[in-house]
């Protein structure tokens, strides 16, 4: 079961990670439909990800990861990386289980983490890397508010090629509320 609801969306409930999400989170990032609009080029082992939960819920970092879940259960996963409070920025990521792809829950969650950043974090840029060949996030972001800022070309190498990635931005003026 996953942890307590930290933010609630339109359609989704935000959670915190836990322990017992290990095997739920392995499973889906390691699933090659999801990989695939990841980074991640090397399977993630239980120990690997149990690791990785741990220092989530360490709070050695002002990172924020939450589980993305839909009446209960878990979807996906939502978080803001690389967090400069200094200077009010973080990088947004998320993925979600490819039988949650297409129902918005995705863009409830980014809306809703990232009013979040926004509102609570007092964030003044919250921004995303997208592959370009990955639609569907491309679409999240859009629909959210995020406006597509440049090309980084050449940027990751997979499936035996380069690839493009998008960079997507959005300042705090910018949160689209009525989307």
């Amino acid at each position: 079961m996953p942890g307590p609801t930290f933010l609630r969306g339109e359609t989704v409930a935000l959670r915190t990670v836990e322990d017992e999400d290990v095997e739920f989170l392995q499973e889906t990032v390691n699933d090659p439909d999801v990989r695939h609009g990841l980074s991640a080029t090397e399977p993630i082992s239980e120990q690997a990800e149990r690791e990785w939960v741990e220092s989530v819920a360490s709070g050695e970092t002002d990172d924020v990861h939450l589980l993305v879940c839909v009446d209960g259960e878990a979807v996906g996963i939502i978080g803001l990386n690389d967090v400069t409070d200094r200077i009010g920025m973080a990088e947004l990521g998320y993925w979600l289980t490819p039988d949650a792809w297409g129902n918005g829950y995705a863009t409830d969650a980014a809306r809703t983490i990232t009013e979040y950043a926004f509102q609570e974090r007092r964030f003044h840029r919250v921004y995303a890397k997208v592959f370009a060949g990955n639609e569907g996030s491309q679409r999240v972001l859009e629909k959210t508010g995020f406006q597509r800022e440049g090309t980084m070309r050449d940027h990751w190498f997979r499936d035996g090629r380069y690839e493009d990635v998008y960079l997507y931005g959005l300042l705090e003026d910018e949160l689209n509320r009525d989307a």
